[in-house]
């Protein structure tokens, strides 16, 4: 017996029956895909249980330790004038706003759920990021409270939830003029189209439509030109697009829905300009995901554990091909996975539990500021729109 064959037959010595999976068991005898059971098998027995009121707490506590020691006028009067983002301001359960906003459908979209949480709030003032790009690096000293969608380990923003669960983008045409759409209503739609496609009827092929936001996209579509039965992956055009050269060479492919997506087994999902928005979605077509990287976050990304709900891929993709092969010759454990990661964001990121954060996230927020909040006579008070439907 070579030397590649004993690590397994040792193992199962060292372990004793009963300890790994079936699957294990059975392929004890052929060790190529053992490492990967392996580890979904250690990770499966040890995720922790997500409980809704605190399932996202660590993330809050951790975004505000650098300001432990309290929030004082003159860092916020400071933090003002750098124009990092939209000043809000919270008094007497009524919002005001300066009245610049550089995306104003993303303000909209943050406004929802500051308005809805207006009862419940005490008086505050923070400043929210709408941009695509963190605005705190670590080596800023002192820290500066700025409130962002996302970020990465080298940035010490306040993480809070896309603009993207309302309204606020990101627009694709033609399919979403006006962006994604409300979280609660696509959640519907997914859910549907999840249904029309359950796992025995989806293509085993991987799959991915998307712009060419990130070079790191590259070697998919390229693996896509080369092998189309393992990888259906192309650039679609982005307002950016000049030539076939944004493309890789070739035309642009249509623009595909996302409920559309749900048809194929394996979906990519990549970070863009920052954390990618369509990785919620993904999850509920009851496809496995391959999540490329982890560098980029949002606040729920650190429930979501690696081979637990999806399969992690580097951000070279070296190991693409092994993992495909992987999923294809495992698929009862491909589809657990699936399952899993769906259950997670269906029970874990509905609308109130987003609510439910914000709200956290400003109570603990407001506790910080070692002033009394003075209102701006020139700001404008933000109430709900003629046009606005409650969920």
């Amino acid at each position: 017996m070579d030397a590649g064959k004993m690590v397994p037959v040792v193992l199962l010595l060292l372990w004793g029956p009963g300890t790994l999976s079936a699957a294990e068991e059975e392929l004890s005898r052929d060790d190529r895909w053992f490492s990967y059971l392996h580890r979904i098998n250690k990770r499966v027995g040890g995720q922790t249980p997500c409980w809704n009121d605190t399932c996202y707490e660590g993330v809050t506590q951790q975004d505000l330790a650098p300001f432990r020691s309290g929030i004082s006028r003159d860092l916020m009067k400071n933090l003002i004038g750098r124009k990092l983002g939209t000043h809000y301001q919270i008094i007497d359960h009524r919002l005001y706003r300066e009245e610049e906003c550089m995306f104003p459908a993303r303000c909209s979209g943050v406004e929802h759920f500051l308005l809805e949480l207006l009862p419940d709030l005490p008086d505050m003032e923070m400043v929210i990021n709408v941009r695509d790009y963190p605005q705190v690096p670590q080596w800023m000293t002192p820290p500066i409270p700025v409130f962002s969608f996302s970020k990465t380990s080298d940035y010490r923003d306040i993480m809070y939830p896309a603009w993207t669960f309302w309204e606020g983008g990101p627009a694709v045409w033609p399919i979403y003029p006006t962006g994604l759409g409300r979280w609660d209503l696509m959640r519907e739609d997914l859910k549907r189209a999840a249904n029309r496609w359950p796992w025995e009827k989806k293509v085993a092929r991987g799959y991915f439509r998307g712009s060419r936001t990130s070079p790191e996209r590259d070697p998919l579509i390229l693996l896509s030109r080369e092998n189309p039965d393992l990888v259906d992956a192309e650039y679609t055009k982005n307002q950016a697009w000049r030539s076939e050269k944004d493309t890789l060479g070739r035309p642009p492919a249509k623009e595909v829905p996302l409920v559309d997506h749900c048809a194929f087994k394996y979906l990519f999902n990549f970070r863009g300009v920052a954390a990618s928005f369509r990785l919620k979605h993904l999850f509920l077509c009851g496809s496995l995901v391959f999540h490329v990287g982890d560098a980029w976050q949002e606040f729920f990304y650190h429930r979501l554990e690696p081979w637990v709900h999806y399969i992690p891929v580097s951000q070279d993709l070296t190991e693409l091909r092994e993992l495909l092969q992987f999923v294809k010759e495992n698929d009862d454990e491909a589809k657990k996975i699936a399952q899993r990661g769906e259950q997670f964001i269906s029970q874990h990121l509905r609308m109130e539990d987003v609510s439910q954060y914000w709200r956290s996230l400003l109570t603990q927020y407001s506790q910080l500021l070692t002033y009394k909040v003075r209102r701006k006579k020139e700001y404008r008070e933000v109430t709900r729109g003629p046009d606005h439907h409650e969920l």
